[in-house]
């Protein structure tokens, strides 16, 4: 079992040539970084700082330094912040931090703008400073509704917090999201199950499923190693993901993605752009940006971005520009990803490649063997392939 965590078939019509955009094209969706986090839970490998809030003002003052590298206010239709815990931030920094934002993006008519949250902490007067400032969507990390699934996943909030930080957002915002993680040590199919019902309950508009991945340098990498933490059988795992796969749309949520879930009319514009590879800004320490085809990482130590940001000094640790098949070889990655897959007609046009002629051998292997499937005219993985994607996808391109 290997399904990771989540990415839109390419319907949107695109007039230039193959990968052929303007030196002039613009994107129109930016993400910001937030890094700062009460505590970091033990699978976490994202880039953040835990119990180090005095690190705020000069978190803004850095992001504001790095935002005015921006010549001009740039016009999105999506605005995501993510991290660590953009809400860990209280409501004077929050502020800040939005006035930051509308200086540099303006948000078309209809705009989605999200943020990321956790239950603890989600006081009404953050959701009162967020909803002024046009925040119109929040993606809550519940992860479970089992206490002793909390427990082992080092959650600070419990399943009665959850439904609370539900009925305070949706006071203001309509729009919200929980993330939800199964193949948890100890976890069971019936608490899993569980989870699900209580997701549902809910009211929300999307859910997003994921199973727990252990990267090395996490504490539970650490805790795997040595025996004190045992990962869940694989038939267990994929019991869970299909309980998921059969639940969730039972109750209204249609499956777009491997791992997400959402009521008609919600699915996460701004991921959408992630998995259709197109451009996209990015700010913030760890955060990786990627225009015309060039992908700019910044660096994750948080305290060295600061300090790069601060001296007027670059951020960026990695660059790279993507050759024509390689930008090819990405869109076919991301896009298997989603439940509608590829058009083989329309992708050829816009990368100049045949999907057939960069799978290869694995092409029909995988078609044979049921896992991918043509339906017409577009490539994706069928139901039993998106329980081996990550192994699909690699072994396909």
């Amino acid at each position: 079992m290997n399904v990771a965590t989540g990415p839109i078939p390419h319907d949107r019509p695109r007039t230039e040539g193959p990968f052929q955009m303007s030196s002039e094209s613009q994107p129109t969706a930016a993400y910001v970084h937030v890094p700062f986090c009460a505590h970091r839970c033990g699978y976490c490998d994202f880039t953040l700082v835990a119990r180090r809030d005095d690190l705020i003002d000069d978190y803004l003052r850095g992001l504001e330094l790095e935002l005015e590298t921006l010549d001009e206010q740039r016009t999105v239709e999506t605005l995501f912040l993510g991290g660590g815990t953009p809400t860990h931030l209280p409501p004077d920094a929050l502020q800040r931090l939005m006035t930051l934002l509308h200086e540099r993006f303006e948000l078309t008519a209809g705009a989605e703008f999200s943020i990321e949250a956790n239950p603890a902490g989600l006081s009404p007067e953050k959701i009162a400073v967020l909803a002024d400032a046009g925040v119109n969507r929040v993606s809550l990390g519940a992860q479970s509704f089992a206490p002793d699934v909390l427990t082992v996943l080092e959650r600070d909030h419990s399943p009665e917090e959850i439904v609370r930080a539900v009925e305070t957002v949706q006071t203001r915002i309509d729009n919200v999201a929980i993330d939800l993680i199964f193949g948890v040590p100890g976890q069971t199919i019936a608490s899993w199950e569980e989870t699900l019902q209580h997701a549902i309950a809910l009211g929300v508009q999307h859910v997003s499923t994921y199973g727990l991945t252990i990267e090395k340098g996490t504490a539970f990498w650490s805790r795997r190693r040595s025996g004190t933490l045992v990962p869940v059988p694989d038939d267990v795992e994929r019991s869970m993901y299909a309980l998921a796969m059969e639940r969730l749309p039972e109750a209204g949520f249609a499956q777009y993605e491997i791992s997400n879930f959402a009521r008609a009319g919600f699915r996460c514009r701004h991921n959408e752009t992630y998995w259709r590879a197109d451009s996209y800004y990015a700010f913030g320490p760890g955060a990786a940006r990627y225009i015309n085809g060039r992908r700019e990482t910044n660096h994750r130590s948080v305290t060295t971005w600061l300090k790069r940001v601060l001296a007027g000094e670059s951020p960026v640790a990695d660059t790279e520009t993507l050759s024509p098949e390689d930008r090819a070889r990405e869109m076919a990655i991301l896009g298997l990803r989603m439940t509608a897959g590829l058009s083989l007609s329309e992708f050829k046009t816009w990368t100049g490649f045949a999907l057939s002629d960069l799978g290869g051998e694995a092409f029909d292997r995988y078609l044979d063997d049921g896992l991918l499937e043509v339906v017409e005219g577009r490539l994706r993985l069928t139901r039993e392939g998106r329980f081996l994607a990550d192994s699909v996808v690699v072994d396909f391109l």
